[in-house]
């Protein structure tokens, strides 16, 4: 009986730390710059992009994070996640549009997020959007991946 206690103590702590040798590895492989800009519209209706410094009231801000492999062979499975800023209202826009979101920071699903109320279900207000995620399926060696999502100044 001790000694199969011992080697489950064994197993769990090898897989203990093994996950966290992967968890420690990727953190080092992935790299991350994250934008802030305004979308302005110009007459023409073309949108451009100018770095956010300060925004006002209802204007819409697009975070944009470029998660980058630095290392020299691929990552797989990599969840990536932009929080959603307290004074800002998740527009419902994000790209690529597969992202996940969640309203307690813990449990994600997929958009539009839905709730029961009074025995409907009914979407959760954008407004309620704590963050979203998405999962990279593949990073390959050196490359970089763009995630987005668009809010407006409350």
């Amino acid at each position: 009986m001790k000694s199969f206690q011992f080697l489950r103590h064994a197993l769990i702590a090898t897989t203990v730390s093994a996950c966290l040798i992967n968890i420690s590895y990727a953190a080092d492989a992935l790299k991350m710059q994250l934008q802030a800009n305004k979308i302005v519209k110009t007459a023409d209706g073309k949108v451009s992009y100018i770095a956010a410094s300060n925004a006002q009231k209802g204007e819409t801000i697009q975070y944009r994070a470029t998660y980058t492999n630095v290392i020299d062979q691929s990552i797989n499975d990599v969840a990536v996640t932009l929080p959603i800023p307290t004074n800002m209202v998740f527009t419902g826009e994000a790209k690529p549009n597969s992202a996940q979101a969640t309203i307690d920071g813990r449990n994600y699903a997929d958009m539009p997020l839905m709730r029961k109320v009074d025995g409907k279900i009914v979407k959760v207000p954008l407004s309620e959007y704590k963050a979203l995620r998405w999962n990279i399926k593949l990073l390959p060696a050196n490359k970089s991946a763009d995630v987005s999502l668009n809010t407006t100044v409350n």
